[in-house]
């Protein structure tokens, strides 16, 4: 596959180092930034035609070909983020004279709600590390990430880069590290933190070594728990829970949310806990909830 060569490369290793030094956007975003923008880059490197040559149309484009190959709503808006993003900083900087990609529009994405467990779903995915037979060697771990995630409705990423020394357990805080390093103190229940307490007293004294640093949850190895790691915990949780639902760490969030919505919550107080920096994004929880009153009032209402 054809690498990018000057003067792409400098556009994308300049652009990169604004998203790192002056956005401080996080490792997993900018990422996804650098992957979109190789491939739209890499595109008009193969047609030969310059940046500064490309139009407004020229970019349309390359977006109904995004299409074309399959990608989803959600990954061609992405897209379309960091294409604007990388013309405007080229502007900016005096690269380019003119953006082409200014009015470039955003698809509009569809709606879909987030898979929710139920109360009892909920609590027999929690209950499920330990019920295996024979017993996990690491289901007090298992157990506490669980209630943890529930409790806090944090991102796995937020989850796995946890450390001790922001759990204030006696309080019932803690301190999580979001997106764009936005920092955010969030609630811990009771259940959450006796977990925690035992996880932390019976089994991650153990399981801790040099290169553990102060990170609370850790694997066999003693080094940090993996994001997928993370996610292989739950997944084999709703199998012994026997949940036939396709369920992720962020399921947890989701439910997290709607479950507090459920119960009157109010939504800038969910907004806040979930670390959300537009209430735009915490609304679909509303949906879910009059979802869920929906299915109430058609369960119980005697002419429903």
């Amino acid at each position: 596959m054809m690498r990018l060569t000057s003067p792409y490369r400098e556009y994308f290793d300049s652009f990169l180092d604004y998203l790192t030094l002056e956005r401080n956007f996080s490792v997993n975003t900018r990422q996804s930034y650098a992957n979109d923008l190789v491939r739209y880059l890499r595109y008009f490197q193969e047609l030969n035609r310059p940046l500064a040559e490309v139009s407004l149309p020229d970019i349309q484009d390359f977006v109904r070909k995004l299409h074309a190959a399959g990608l989803e709503t959600r990954s061609v808006a992405r897209n379309i983020s960091a294409i604007r993003s990388l013309h405007k900083f080229l502007v900016r900087e005096n690269t380019l004279g003119q953006n082409a990609a200014e009015n470039l529009r955003q698809p509009k994405p569809a709606q879909h709600l987030p898979t929710v467990l139920s109360v009892d779903e909920t609590f027999r995915l929690l209950d499920a590390p330990l019920t295996a037979t024979p017993p996990g060697k690491y289901r007090l771990r298992d157990k506490a990430l669980l209630e943890f995630l529930y409790a806090t409705g944090v991102r796995v990423s937020e989850l796995v880069d946890l450390r001790q020394g922001n759990c204030y357990l006696d309080s019932g805080f803690a301190r999580i590290f979001g997106k764009g390093s936005k920092e955010r103190l969030v609630p811990v229940g009771a259940s959450a933190v006796e977990w925690v307490r035992r996880y932390q007293r019976e089994l991650r004294l153990k399981l801790s070594g040099r290169e553990s640093g102060d990170y609370l949850f850790l694997n066999s190895r003693g080094t940090k728990l993996s994001r997928m790691s993370a996610y292989t915990i739950v997944r084999r949780s709703s199998v012994l829970a026997g949940i036939t639902k396709k369920i992720s760490p962020h399921t947890l969030r989701h439910t997290f949310a709607t479950h507090l919505l459920e119960g009157g919550a109010d939504l800038r107080a969910v907004q806040e806990m979930l670390g959300h920096s537009s209430i735009v994004a915490t609304q679909i929880y509303t949906h879910i909830d009059r979802t869920f009153i929906k299915e109430v009032h058609k369960t119980f209402h005697p002419r429903g």
